[in-house]
């Protein structure tokens, strides 16, 4: 409600509302009426200086007649002498008792009592008071205003204790608990949408279906009231949805229908639809300077004279000028508020869009400001624009990648700015500002696997990302597991003199015990890599380099016929080149990649023996549907110039494992020796252990081929395989006696690539292998 602050009233209304109030027989409301009067009189009434020549009087509040009207003569019904007569006197006592004091309370309760013909005495000192006795029905004998008189015995009794009272519960027709929820079951259908559904490309049924509030509810409905109301926002839906295919003159009527079958929907709520003419457009007009080329912005902007009016197609249209602008060398475009103009009596529009092009620009310096991680220079180095190369915003949008790739800010900004320095032909410089927030630059991380013959490794590491900028890392990593223990520290320069190229220096200690070999290893390794990364997956990569290994190795010495521990000092390069072509590093599922591995080493104990050690992978991709993929992977390998004596057992080629041949522990296929078991206790009644077991020995050659069919549904997966590969002692693999497994898989698929779970079992086991094995990583197989 609202309230005024402050009330006029005009001279004499209140005379005509004394009237009414008077008229109602209210004396309070007359008296009110009068007090509201005063309070509304003007103030130059009150003063007689100031006072006007008209007097306000009760007449005046009513209009006089004209005095060029004649009233009728009307003759009284009575006369007034009669009237005098007919109303009594307002004081008929002689001794004028209206104006004499007035009686008390008492005085008046008495003789009211008396009058009734109540003649109960009153009572005395310290006797009851008697139930008729107003003063004294509450046992007070001396008060100034008695109590209300009390004729009811009961009322002056005194209540009895709570403990004695007893109160009969409240019974119900029903139980509350067997009330039942009614609900109004109705169906949805639509009429007179179908040319409208069947003139565009949108489906527009099925829109509404998606939208509705009806269809939302699942025919259930609290009671009519909720279906009418979903039916009426419903009606307001399908306007919207037709307005945005061009069908601004549509309209939805609305109904219940109640059908009389029961074994059906009892209501049904229907839409019926007139969708009208369909507005297209009559012209298409943009406001906008003049640019290069002349038709850059028509030519991208998709919209046509008598095409409909479609509003995702306008927003697309534009949304596409937006981008393509600064692409083209305009960074300050800026596309304005659009305007359609619909005519209703034509059924089309005029669409009218104004651009501020702003300065056509190219690529100047480069600026940045903020918690700096690195400098300008460093930004340079991540830029693939050089000054005065036209701008384009996509060279804009990688440098930006490239800087959130480094791992080293909380955010980053790469904005244009204007410089008014002028490029030539028309054009001027634009400043590239990078504002820079860096983040935490220690990273703690962890990893973890299982693999039989491998068993479990974990590996935590500590990085500095910038402990030496721009981009200088030092990198901590122990590795801890049931078969290999070591730790290792690494200088990594990332983005070294170039974009994506890295320079790493390592030094190492380890210990490996496999089934294959136990060594003791250092190694001091230095290299130069392009290589991808899981933010930035490159379709070629290289990397090259040079190490320098120290190892004690357990060997078997077939002129011993028995194990014996050597040292063996090697030096060599390393070179690797790779092409990438498939859409993903961690699970492709199209294209293939080729990997060529080169290492020209040398074996420095006992003078000096070269060799080199060549392997070859390639694995390829094909989506045979959008859940099913079928990959397949070959792999060869070869050293030549050195006996497989001469060479340490570490550096020589095994297979089997997750990342080999599934079925076969780690290094476990290929060439064997069998030696006596040192756990076996012959004279133990209860013992379990073989009495001998076979040692791989590594060979010089190997192949291996695999086959996968993958199976995805939502974020799991599941894989068969087949698997088979040999290791040789020649140095050129033969493809003869190939050993095969074969297995199962589930993948469980994450942002940062699936997890992955083998298991596969060798076909034709030997003795000495596994009946079957488990591999547990991050990522495909291959």
């Amino acid at each position: 409600m609202g309230s005024f602050s402050r009330l006029t009233v005009k001279r004499g209304s209140c005379a005509g509302l004394r009237r009414t109030l008077i008229v109602g027989s209210a004396l309070s409301l007359a008296l009110q009426s009068n007090m509201l009067c005063a309070q509304t009189v003007d103030p130059q009434a009150q003063d007689p200086e100031n006072a006007p020549t008209e007097t306000a009087t009760p007449e005046a509040a009513d209009p006089a007649p004209p005095a060029d009207i004649a009233l009728p003569q009307v003759e009284p019904i009575i006369s007034d002498e009669e009237f005098e007569e007919a109303v009594p006197a307002l004081d008929p006592s002689e001794d004028g008792a209206l104006d004499g004091p007035l009686e008390s309370i008492e005085d008046f309760e008495r003789r009211i009592a008396a009058e009734q013909g109540d003649t109960t005495p009153a009572t005395t000192d310290g006797a009851e008071a008697p139930l008729g006795d107003p003063a004294l029905a509450d046992g007070d004998a001396v008060e100034e205003i008695g109590d209300a008189p009390v004729r009811d015995a009961e009322l002056a009794a005194p209540l009895p204790p709570l403990e004695n009272f007893e109160a009969a519960p409240v019974e119900f027709a029903e139980d509350a608990t067997d009330e039942e929820v009614v609900e109004v079951a109705y169906g949805v259908q639509i009429e007179g949408l179908e040319p409208a559904d069947e003139e565009t490309d949108t489906d527009l049924a099925g829109m509404f279906d998606s939208l509705s509030a009806l269809e939302d509810g699942d025919g259930e409905a609290a009671n009519v009231a909720q279906v009418a109301a979903r039916l009426t926002e419903d009606s307001a839906l399908l306007q919207r949805i037709l307005a945005s295919e061009g069908w601004y003159e549509a309209s939805v009527a609305t109904r219940i229908d109640r059908s009389e079958d029961v074994t059906g929907q009892p209501l049904t709520a229907v839409l019926e639809v007139v969708p009208g003419d369909r507005f297209v457009f009559s012209d298409i007009v943009i406001q906008a300077d003049p640019v290069e080329p002349a038709d850059l912005i028509t030519s991208n902007l998709a919209l046509e004279v008598g095409q409909p009016i479609i509003a995702e197609r306008v927003q697309g249209a534009e949304t596409n000028v937006a981008v393509r602008l600064p692409e083209n060398g305009y960074p300050f475009a800026t596309v304005g508020q659009r305007d359609i103009l619909l005519d209703q009596d034509t059924n089309d529009g005029v669409y009218t869009l104004p651009i501020e092009v702003g300065p056509r620009a190219r690529f100047g310096g480069i600026e940045t400001t903020g918690d700096l991680a690195f400098d300008a220079e460093h930004v340079e180095v991540l830029a693939r624009f050089e000054r005065g190369e036209l701008y384009d915003s996509r060279d804009v949008d990688d440098l930006r990648q490239a800087l959130v790739a480094t791992g080293l800010f909380n955010t980053i900004s790469v904005v244009p700015q204007q410089t008014g320095e002028t490029a030539g032909d028309g054009t001027e410089y634009a400043t590239i500002l990078v504002e820079q927030d860096a983040g935490p630059p220690r990273t703690l991380a962890g990893s973890a696997g299982y693999g039989t013959g491998q068993g479990f490794r974990v590996e935590g590491s500590w990085t500095h990302r910038n402990l030496f900028p721009p981009e200088g890392a030092l990198i901590g990593n122990v590795v801890a597991g049931t078969q290999e223990q070591g730790a290792g520290v690494t200088f990594r320069r990332s983005n070294a003199g170039r974009r994506d190229r890295t320079f790493q220096l390592r030094a190492e200690a380890l210990r490996s015990d496999y089934a294959a070999f136990e060594a003791f290893t250092g190694q001091l390794s230095a290299l130069i890599s392009y290589d991808s990364t899981p933010l930035w997956q490159k379709p070629f990569t290289y990397a090259y380099g040079i190490r320098l290994i120290g190892t004690n190795e357990q060997d078997f010495d077939f002129d011993l016929g028995e194990l014996n521990r050597r040292t063996f000092f090697i030096g060599g390069l390393t070179g690797q080149i790779g092409v990438d072509r498939t859409d993903s590093l961690l699970d492709a599922t199209r294209g293939f990649r080729v990997t060529a591995l080169v290492e020209p080493e040398g074996s420095l104990q006992d003078g000096f023996t070269p060799y080199v050690r060549a392997r070859l992978d390639a694995s390829a991709y094909y989506s045979a549907t959008d859940a099913i993929v079928l990959a397949g992977r070959v792999r060869v390998g070869t050293i030549q110039g050195i006996d497989r004596f001469d060479l340490a057992p570490s550096r020589r080629f095994y297979a089997g494992g997750g990342g080999s041949v599934r079925g076969f522990g780690f290094q476990e296929l290929g060439p064997k020796v069998e030696l006596a078991n040192p756990d076996f206790d012959p004279e133990d009644p209860d013992e379990e252990d073989d009495p001998t077991y076979f040692r791989p020995i590594g060979g010089l050659s190997l192949n291996e081929v695999a086959a996968e069919v993958r199976y995805r549904f939502g974020n799991f997966g599941v894989v068969g395989f087949v698997d088979a590969g040999q290791v040789y002692e020649d140095t050129t693999p033969d493809f003869s006696n190939l050993r095969y497994g074969a297995g199962i898989g589930g993948r469980y698929y994450t942002n940062f690539g699936p997890l992955r779970f083998d298991v596969a079992m060798p076909l034709d086991r030997q003795p000495g292998e596994s009946s079957f094995s488990v591999y547990v990583s991050i990522g495909q197989a291959f």
